[in-house]
């Protein structure tokens, strides 16, 4: 298996989206996608499947607010029982903001982490620089050579179709 790359630079985003698309559609893999912003489609153009992120997120809030409604609940009412008044101990309607609080802490700090940990991006990990204009203002997108059969000179010029400004192999 090659770990060799090929990387197409273009001036615009339409051009981007649109040899992203006959990419995908001709079979080849594509590997990655490097935009100087957030580029609308370019996720459904290279086929990704929709991030798990969000679940991860929920799934932390809602750690943070049934564990905060049980500690409050067993403070209050099991644990040290004051009687204030003669209301009761295990009133859920007081207990309801810290336990929202709550959700929302732990549903940023668990999303926070859940991404560095996908990602990679550890404390002094050093950044791998694939193309240096790729954030810049060049749209690179990064097409694996891993099949036998891929042919740079003719991918070449399947992407002069699109307004390529500059091809390149890399090793990755």
């Amino acid at each position: 298996m090659s770990d060799r790359v090929l990387l197409a630079s273009f001036d615009h985003e339409d051009d981007l989206l649109a040899a992203t698309e006959a990419v995908r559609q001709k079979g080849w893999r594509i590997l990655d996608a490097f935009t100087p912003y957030a580029v609308h489609g370019l996720d459904h153009a290279m086929g990704l499947k929709p991030s798990r992120l969000t679940w991860v997120c929920f799934i932390c809030g809602m750690t943070g607010a049934l564990g905060m409604l049980w500690f409050e609940h067993w403070t209050a009412s099991i644990t040290w029982p004051i009687d204030v008044g003669g209301k009761p101990w295990n009133s859920l309607p007081s207990d309801v903001p810290v336990a929202f609080e709550a959700a929302v802490l732990l549903a940023g700090f668990g999303s926070v982490f859940a991404l560095f940990g996908v990602s990679r991006l550890w404390p002094g990990k050093k950044p791998k620089v694939v193309y240096p204009r790729a954030t810049d203002d060049r749209f690179v997108l990064v097409i694996d050579e891993a099949d036998a059969a891929f042919d740079v000179p003719s991918a070449e010029r399947f992407l002069q179709e699109f307004n390529v400004v500059e091809t390149m192999e890399r090793t990755q």
